[in-house]
């Protein structure tokens, strides 16, 4: 720009020194650090003593140093240089305020922690790095920043306004042998659910278990638990048992990042038992259902065309039609979520159980290799789409009477309910009454 106007260079206004009350008096540079002499301006200090109320008198002055804002990614350090007065009254010493600098006792600036927790929940940078930069260890670092995080996000009274939908979920913490390493995050949904705004975070409670969210629910007030609608969480029963009892109005449903994960563990499971089922082992390197892993997880809108064409290589095979059954599930679940509107992703949902409602006819013919239908369950194993044991519901069965709580066969030929023979005659496998 031809018309701008430059000013003296001012080094108190260049490293924000103003803000924090201080005057750059002095500056020492070296290769690995900048070292910055700084006073409080005149009229800061308070030269009566706050025992007897008598006038002090100077008795010279104190250097304090604190880690500042890097300047180039090079550690900054301020030496302040602070008035000491004695009473001549009650002999009581004191220095210059500094509260607006720093916290008591603390070896970096208000500046200094507000860049290292926005470089560590912005910049995604960690704690050591962030340490490295300000000249400091890992563990000042770490303590000023939990401590301003959590003044800045805990100690808000009114962070809990509003909250109509609530998210639990586990995260592992500490990655050290001792201690407990997983802690219970709990965020509001609810900007998400009107889509006003990304989640918030609430709370992070130490542990993970029943007695950790119904305590955490517990100390909140009648009246806010009985705004929350929905609670959001994995499939662990301690968080349902907790939010049944402190939350009985609200609804517990599995969130979509652990349901599509879910739904993706079972497509591996159904590929690992054709896989078994053709070959009588496992996958190698050279199975095509081994080598497609990875690109069955793969959302259909996303796939190249080397992945179609892969897929669609994979599917032609008649033994494989397991597999293509539920990656065709697993993409129609991932298309209802992923719906801009909320009542389209309804519909597909809806649309998408009750197709798994209804009974998949037995393909025609066995393998010709093993001499088995590969999308017949094998004994003692769980079919494509049976739901786990905690899942399951007791039926009575049409030709015997008896109840199992084996679920419906999805190659089972017509509506009939059948069960395989060798796994029902397990000592669990069935419930008589």
């Amino acid at each position: 720009m031809p018309e701008t106007t430059f000013a003296c260079p001012d080094l108190t206004t260049f490293l924000g020194l103003d803000a924090l009350g201080l005057t750059a008096v002095g500056q020492h540079l070296t290769a690995k650090c900048a070292v910055i002499e700084c006073r409080m301006p005149i009229g800061f200090e308070d030269p009566f003593c706050k025992a007897c109320g008598a006038q002090g008198v100077s008795r010279g002055t104190v250097a304090r140093r604190l880690a500042h804002v890097p300047v180039g990614w090079r550690p900054t350090q301020l030496v302040v240089r602070l008035r000491r007065f004695a009473c001549t009254h009650c002999r009581r010493v004191w220095r210059q305020d500094t509260s607006t600098l720093a916290e008591p006792r603390a070896r970096l600036t208000r500046s200094a922690v507000e860049w290292g927790l926005r470089a560590l929940a912005l910049e995604c940078m960690s704690v050591s790095r962030v340490a490295r930069t300000l000249g400091i260890s890992w563990h000042t670092a770490n303590n000023a920043i939990l401590a301003s995080a959590q003044a800045t996000l805990l100690d808000d009274p009114h962070r809990f306004d509003g909250v109509e939908v609530l998210g639990v979920d586990e995260h592992v913490w500490r990655h050290t042998r001792r201690g407990d390493r997983y802690v219970t995050v709990i965020i509001d949904l609810t900007p998400v659910r009107h889509r006003s705004g990304p989640a918030r975070l609430l709370d992070v409670v130490p542990g993970r278990s029943k007695k950790v969210l119904k305590t955490w629910l517990s100390q909140r007030d009648q009246e806010w638990r009985g705004r929350v609608e929905v609670v959001a969480m994995d499939g662990f029963t301690g968080f349902k048992s907790a939010a049944g009892e402190e939350l009985p109005k609200a609804r517990a449903v599995m969130d979509p990042f652990h349901v599509v994960s879910l739904a993706a563990s079972k497509l591996d499971q159904c590929r690992r038992r054709i896989q078994r089922a053709i070959a009588g082992r496992r996958g190698r390197a050279g199975d095509r259902l081994y080598r497609a892993r990875r690109t069955l997880h793969t959302g259909a809108g996303l796939l190249t065309d080397a992945q179609a064409e892969r897929l669609e290589a994979l599917f032609a095979d008649e033994r494989h039609a397991a597999v293509q059954a539920a990656w065709g599930v697993y993409q129609r679940l991932i298309q209802a979520y992923r719906a801009e509107e909320a009542g389209l992703g309804r519909f597909l949902m809806q649309r998408l159980i009750s197709s798994l409602r209804q009974a998949v006819p037995r393909r025609p013919g066995g393998d010709p290799d093993t001499g088995k239908d590969p999308g017949q369950p094998q004994p003692g194993r769980p079919g494509l789409l049976r739901p786990p044991p905690y899942l399951q519901r007791p039926y009575r069965s049409e030709s015997t009477g008896a109840w199992s709580t084996y679920a419906v066969s999805p190659w089972a030929s017509g509506t009939s309910r059948t069960t395989p023979s060798a796994a029902s005659s397990t000592p669990d496998a069935s419930k008589t009454t």
